[in-house]
């Protein structure tokens, strides 16, 4: 069995994201409610559009900058961003 790999990303509205894994399946994840939710300011950095914008598809996973916002594929793939004991399912 492969591993879980995201082959394609395209942005869908604010802060949302369309994630096609090398399985077929598509996701579109809202990024919205997690980075909002942040009290960390190098988190709270990527609410400004240009810095979320900046993501890219490294090795079948999604970062931003030198992985200072990265996510496990795992929560990716099944739409579920966590922070802290919250969970922020789509």
């Amino acid at each position: 069995m492969m591993p879980i790999a995201i082959t394609d990303i395209s942005p869908t509205g604010d802060y949302r994201l369309r994630l096609t894994f090398n399985d077929g399946k598509i996701q579109v994840v809202d990024f919205l409610p997690f980075l909002s939710s942040s009290r960390h300011p190098a988190i709270r950095r990527f609410l400004e559009p240009a810095c979320f914008a900046a993501y890219r598809l490294e090795y079948g996973d999604l970062i931003w900058g030198d992985y200072e916002l990265c996510f496990p594929i795992a929560d990716l793939y099944d739409n579920r961003l966590q922070h802290g004991e919250i969970s922020l399912a789509a």
